[in-house]
């Protein structure tokens, strides 16, 4: 994957100059370390960094047509490309690379704004037409990608990253309160934005056509349809098993495309050994495998994940992460997520994929998906058993079920208890709210936001998060089943702009490794919202189609393990007499004081609490506020002070790689 960035000038606007979109794409090196390209015409400048994975030699960009009449700047992957570019080829079109960039360039071309539905890929595309004047961004069916932008007076500018918006110096970094507070209660902001005034985020499966008088036309271009196939109602276990494995390898082998090495994540857990497994029978070479490991056995899977390697044969690389580690790390996931974060578990993926880097490898496969699509997550869980029980609101036995779920929480008897039922009762009968089965959990990390600033605290707006998120929600939505509701919640709302963002592209591409996601596959995914409810969770038994797949492939303490939920050491890792020496700087009154982002007397006595207690808190919710408030101080910190020097840097670090500068389309001013 790589890193993109422009201007667009309106009509009457002066265009941005060459400096401006070095100063850009520079904040982007780290996503395309290989050399950068730009071009410039009288409306638009496009820059590109490059990390390089298919058309190796001759695929810089930005890329264009055969009458360089399109030109496009592009992050991801078309892993249909040959087939696609076999069609195009068929239909009289002319390549000058190999590269799957230049598939997209000529499929729009032939299709329009039809062509982004076929594309089977993971992407952000930005792609200027030079008779129209008409520029395009447009983003992958599930946000797997990011792309952001910022209207500033006559110009609109666009990037991979926040960072480069501001780099370039058209964009002032500037917080928006009431988005912040939508991470203390969402663990991210909506998909549609970022936590940045006036920089918002393309939605996923959207196109927007900004026209030549720099007006925004938006399209949705897909939508799930989860109401589940007629045609499949019937299907056996076995059936589902079979078409699953079908459509996971199909994903599988397009993924393995790439002319580079491709390894695997293998977590322990069953959605990413499935992958392995699978990719090991497609690709019989020599595969590497990477894994976390915990120093807190409280978190760790190596026994698992060691297993899962040596059974499919990978050689298997892991990190041990311990307290330090994630001290170390954290600040440099901040910079590059760019949000603040209520959970460190973003830390030793980061980690991770340093390790990937310094292996030699730059594409993996990874399990992330299976959980939405084919109802892994115990919230499904909750979901099944609070209905069931609003039913009854008086029953004493049916809130018993609870204790059936979270296998790896309150394990000392809790979940017998009064406190326990109370917790889950809360909002039980509301079963018509379109978020029911999120409302519990949103709810209890918004206590979070009380360790915000009162004016920060002020501009919270729940309803707008909702009304951003139903959004994302199809026709017929209302329609589907419940559980089909609560899985594209779940995905609209959680693993689009947290677990795909916080915990995906950024960190991986921290270290310019690129994740490939075959369970997010268009086939894969069609498949698993046509197969009926009952192949994914029957009763509180969950992922029975890919359990069922598992059983042929894995040894049976794997296929048959409960989820683990991925977390991460918190406040013990970063609070008491281990702290770091940033802990107590940025969460001193001076630095609070500094930026007035937090309530400082209410930092101060939950901070002294931790530390007094070795970071040994007494619920999770106070481990989230402080997470929460130690790294929105480091990106207050990193974005309104630091960045001056990190844009300095990055241009330094710019002139010391390859460039390519098309300048016979620099005409500055052009008709």
């Amino acid at each position: 994957m790589c890193g993109v960035a422009g201007v667009l000038a309106g009509p009457r606007a002066a265009p941005a100059d060459l400096d401006e979109l070095k100063r850009m794409i520079a904040m982007l090196g780290h996503r395309g370390p290989d050399g950068y390209g730009f071009y410039r015409d009288g409306r638009i400048g496009l820059a590109h960094a490059r990390l390089s994975i298919v058309g190796l030699a001759g695929g810089f960009q930005p890329i264009h047509n055969e009458d360089r009449t399109l030109w496009i700047s592009f992050n991801g992957e078309i892993f249909n490309h040959v087939e696609l570019r076999a069609e195009l080829e068929a239909r009289g079109h002319r390549f000058y690379t190999q590269t799957d960039t230049e598939v997209v360039v000529h499929a729009f071309e032939e299709y329009g704004p039809a062509a982004w539905a076929k594309l089977n890929g993971q992407f952000a595309v930005c792609l200027w037409d030079t008779v129209k004047r008409e520029l395009w961004l447009v983003r992958d069916r599930l946000g797997i990608l990011p792309l952001f932008y910022a209207r500033v007076g006559d110009h609109l500018a666009f990037a991979s990253e926040a960072k480069a918006l501001f780099g370039g110096g058209r964009v002032e970094p500037r917080f928006d309160a009431a988005r912040l507070a939508q991470v203390f209660t969402h663990w991210s902001v909506a998909p549609q934005g970022s936590v940045f005034a006036g920089v918002q985020a393309v939605p996923p499966a959207t196109a927007i056509r900004v026209d030549a008088d720099l007006r925004l036309h938006e399209d949705r271009y897909w939508e799930p349809d989860l109401s589940g196939d007629p045609a499949l109602s019937n299907i056996s276990l076995d059936e589902a098993a079979d078409r699953l494995e079908e459509k996971l390898t199909d994903a599988i082998r397009l993924r393995l495309r790439a002319d580079v090495p491709v390894g695997v994540y293998i977590s322990g857990g069953l959605d990413s050994s499935v992958i392995a497994a699978l990719a090991r029978k497609l690709d019989t070479t020599h595969m590497h495998s990477f894994g976390v490991r915990f120093a807190d056995a409280a978190f760790d899977e190596t026994a698992q994940q060691r297993l899962v390697a040596g059974h499919v044969g990978t050689e298997h690389h892991d990190i041990l992460c311990g307290a330090e580690d994630i001290q170390a790390a954290l600040p440099d996931v901040v910079w590059h997520g760019e949000a603040p974060l209520v959970r460190t578990a973003p830390a030793p993926l980061f980690l991770l994929s340093r390790l990937v880097q310094e292996t030699g490898i730059r594409v993996v496969l990874s399990g992330e998906g299976a959980d939405e699509w084919l109802a892994g997550y115990d919230i499904f869980k909750e979901d099944k058993v609070r209905r069931f029980w609003a039913r009854q609101p008086d029953s004493t036995a049916r809130p018993k079920l609870l204790s059936r779920i979270h296998p790896f929480a309150a394990v000392n008897g809790q979940k017998d208890s009064p406190l326990w039922q109370a917790f889950w009762k809360r909002g039980m009968t509301e079963t018509d709210d379109p978020f029911y089965a999120h409302r519990i959990r949103w709810t209890n990390t918004a206590w979070t936001q009380r360790l915000l600033a009162p004016d920060v605290r002020a501009t919270a707006n729940a309803a707008a998060f909702d009304a951003a998120v139903a959004a994302q929600l199809p026709d017929g939505w209302s329609r589907w089943s419940a559980l089909a509701r609560t899985q594209w919640v779940e995905m609209a709302a959680f693993m689009t702009p947290y677990l795909l963002a916080g915990q995906g592209d950024r960190v991986a591409m921290a270290h310019s490794i690129e994740v490939r996601y075959p369970f997010l596959d268009p086939g894969v995914d069609d498949l698993c919202a046509a197969l009926p409810d009952r192949v994914k969770m029957l009763g509180l038994r969950d992922k029975l189609a890919l359990r069922r797949l598992a059983a042929r492939l894995l040894p049976a303490e794997i296929g048959a393990r409960p989820k683990r939920p991925y977390r991460a050491p918190m406040t013990t890792a970063l609070f008491g007499a281990q702290a770091p020496g940033y802990v107590h700087d940025l969460l001193s009154q001076e630095s609070l004081a500094r930026y007035g982002l937090v309530d400082a007397a209410g930092v101060a006595a939950l901070a002294g609490k931790a530390h007094r207690q070795d970071g040994r808190m007494a619920g999770e919710r106070e481990e989230m506020a402080l997470v929460g408030v130690l790294t929105l101080q480091m990106l207050a910190r990193a974005t309104l002070d630091e960045l001056p020097a990190q844009a300095a840097a990055a241009r330094a670090k710019l002139d010391t790689t390859p460039i390519h500068i098309l300048e016979e389309h620099c005409e500055v001013g052009a008709a």
